[in-house]
């Protein structure tokens, strides 16, 4: 299985729980497609996105139950991050952890292994 990873506040992510999907935090209402990030990618967006923010969950999804919704494309420098076109189905996701920030100030990446 292969993941991608959604960075979510958790008031957020209660909210899509309740009603069984998830369409996006603001910033990704506002351009069109839910911003994701690969494993290697994930401490890059953490601080740049979301420095000092606690209450966070990181969600992990199976890309392979998105389809063809899912598109990489190019961003920060050109790398390429997974975007996902239309609302996020919660049967896609594999597990949702805690996304602490650790003492110096930047977020604790949980082992992204089940």
């Amino acid at each position: 299985m292969s993941l991608v990873y959604k960075i979510c506040p958790r008031p957020l992510w209660q909210s899509a729980e309740r009603e069984g999907v998830f369409a996006g935090a603001p910033v990704d209402l506002q351009d069109g497609f839910i911003h994701f990030s690969t494993a290697g990618q994930l401490r890059e967006t953490a601080a740049r996105h979301f420095r000092g923010q606690d209450d966070l969950l990181l969600v992990a999804v199976d890309e392979a139950r998105l389809g063809d919704r899912l598109r990489y494309e190019p961003s920060r420098g050109g790398d390429l991050f997974p975007h996902l076109y239309g609302a996020l189905p919660l049967e896609a996701v594999a597990w949702v952890k805690p996304l602490p920030i650790g003492p110096d100030g930047s977020h604790v990446v949980p082992d992204l292994a089940r």
